[in-house]
């Protein structure tokens, strides 16, 4: 069994999970607009091109996501993606890039349980924590 992360998006999936292939490397291995389903006859036409279904995979990670179906879009809450990295550097690294027109809530920064952790919510609204534990 593997838990996988599905993201909603209201618009913007195939510009974040490009954004996602920059930032973190991996590559968007699935792509669906709602134009291209079964449902197509059902969208506004300007909604044609927006994502039904899309799979982002690096290494044996997978993150999907979809733009939510017109109206549906909910602000995502009480969860965060968390990314842990074995080195302070690729940590510093990421936050920087993921966090670029974000909301920054928490720099990345030396804990008393990481050698950096920092956490921010990014430009299509998805909450992230970055973390880079001591070594034991």
């Amino acid at each position: 069994m593997k838990i996988n992360t599905y993201l909603t998006f209201n618009g913007q999936c195939e510009t974040a999970f490009k954004f996602y292939e920059k930032c973190l490397g991996g590559n968007v291995t699935l792509s669906m607009t709602y134009g291209d389903s079964p449902m197509a006859e059902k969208v506004p036409s300007d909604w044609k091109k927006k994502i039904l279904h899309s799979t982002f995979t690096l290494k044996d990670q997978v993150l999907a996501g979809a733009d939510a179906f017109p109206g549906h879009y909910e602000k995502p809450q009480g969860f965060s993606v968390t990314l842990d990295v074995t080195s302070a550097i690729e940590a510093d690294r990421i936050f920087k890039t993921l966090s670029e027109k974000g909301t920054v809530q928490m720099e990345c920064q030396e804990t008393f349980w990481a050698l950096r952790f920092g956490m921010f919510v990014d430009q299509f609204g998805t909450p992230w924590m970055i973390n880079c534990g001591k070594p034991s």
